[in-house]
């Protein structure tokens, strides 16, 4: 079984995928009504596709232990979806490349930190929702619309993530 490396989420390392939604200073910013708020904007490329419009709704993830076996993906090629955490806990992020069926040796996988979301392009393939450590909440725009918006394959090869014990 091939074993999957987790590496930080960071925008430079997910721009093949996607963008991360984080308020850092790297994001556009600046003060609005009267200095009291500061508006991070324009942090994702939100596309809901020809004959689509864009819904927000609320998913809540159970918890998945570790180590775990990734077997499945799925991806949304008529739009894009945007998954922002309500709460301050890291979760799991599996991605690969857009286009046909991937190999478990383009699979990635990143650990987003507290206050990072993530917009996956039109056709990018992911895992589901893949929260850690208790039930977890995330604000998710994504689209609907005609057309079939969810593919869905199964690896040739099962794939194993594991987190390493901080030192």
């Amino acid at each position: 079984m091939r074993r999957l490396q987790v590496e930080p989420l960071s925008r430079e390392a997910f721009v093949p995928f996607g963008e991360v939604i984080a308020a850092t200073d790297a994001a556009a910013h600046f003060p609005i009504n009267g200095g009291n708020t500061e508006r991070y904007h324009d942090l994702a490329k939100l596309d809901a596709g020809p004959d689509g419009r864009l819904i927000v709704s609320i998913f809540r993830g159970q918890p998945r232990a570790l180590p775990f076996t990734v077997g499945r993906l799925e991806r949304h090629p008529l739009g894009s979806q945007a998954f922002m955490p309500l709460a301050a806990e890291p979760y799991l992020v599996v991605v690969a490349p857009p286009g046909a069926s991937p190999s478990a040796s383009a699979l990635r996988a990143f650990l987003a930190g507290p206050g990072q979301g993530v917009n996956y392009h039109p056709g990018v393939w992911h895992h589901p929702l893949l929260a850690l450590g208790r039930a977890a909440d995330f604000l998710v725009i994504d689209r609907a619309g005609a057309g079939n918006n969810c593919d869905e394959i199964s690896l040739a090869e099962d794939v194993l993530i594991e987190l390493a014990a901080p030192a």
